[in-house]
């Protein structure tokens, strides 16, 4: 919002972002929109222009605009998304967290503890799948009115990803694996609840079946203690609509 600021509207800016994520969690293709009044007489700019002026002004910060269309007035990036889609990136293999390759600290999660069981993992995410009250996934956010906590999940898919550099640590034994969700919409740290209740039925803490009985539940202090997943792994990898 500061950049958009520096490129001289007539009328103040304001970002609406499509998601908003923890502190610590990544994003590879959020979305935001803005509208970019300018001083009579000087032209609009096009898509190309803003992305380039945008660009500059956000040089210093980790943060780059991939892309500009511009769309109808109507348009809003949070309300008119159709899905979301989240990765959480798990790495097997690291009997210490020292032992996490140094181009994959802060973006994965390496749990203590073994191998995990990843089929019982995938057996226990299809009860994720549907349309659920979703509220003992659900971290309490003093910040926000209380929302619904009935959330539909289109995909769960617990997959064998590369990692970054990965020929780099190919004879350590590493193996990395990606939990992808894909959603209208989250509650509160919903994503990093669920991956952590995953990783508890691939460690043996809880059997598949337990996931349903925690949806049925519905009580956000049923969720085991200290099996929320940590932010680091977490990346919005895009938002469809």
């Amino acid at each position: 919002q500061k950049a958009a600021q520096k490129l001289r509207p007539s009328v103040p800016i304001k970002f609406h972002i499509s998601s908003r994520t923890d502190t610590g969690v990544h994003a590879l293709g959020n979305s935001a929109h803005l509208d970019v009044h300018r001083a009579p007489g000087r032209p609009h700019l096009s898509e190309e222009q803003l992305t380039r002026a945008l660009n500059y002004h956000l040089s210093p910060e980790p943060i780059c605009i991939l892309s500009a269309h511009r769309v109808a007035n109507t348009f809003h990036a949070r309300f008119h998304a159709l899905s979301r889609t989240y990765s959480y990136r798990l790495l097997l293999g690291c009997a210490h967290h020292s032992q996490v390759p140094v181009f994959e600290r802060d973006l994965c999660w390496a749990p203590a503890g073994g191998p995990l069981n990843i089929p019982a993992m995938q057996e226990a995410a299809q009860f994720l799948l549907g349309t659920h009250d979703f509220s003992t996934f659900c971290s309490s956010n003093k910040e926000t009115p209380p929302r619904s906590p009935v959330r539909t999940i289109f995909q769960v898919d617990i997959q064998p990803s590369p990692g970054f550099l990965s020929h780099h640590c190919e004879h350590r034994g590493l193996e990395f694996w990606e939990v992808k969700f894909r959603g209208r919409s989250f509650l509160y740290r919903q994503v990093r609840r669920m991956v952590g209740a995953l990783v508890a039925v691939g460690q043996g803490k809880l059997a598949p079946h337990h996931i349903k009985e925690l949806l049925e539940i519905k009580d956000a202090l049923a969720f085991p203690p200290n099996s929320m997943a940590p932010p680091s792994g977490l990346f919005l990898k895009s938002v469809e609509y």
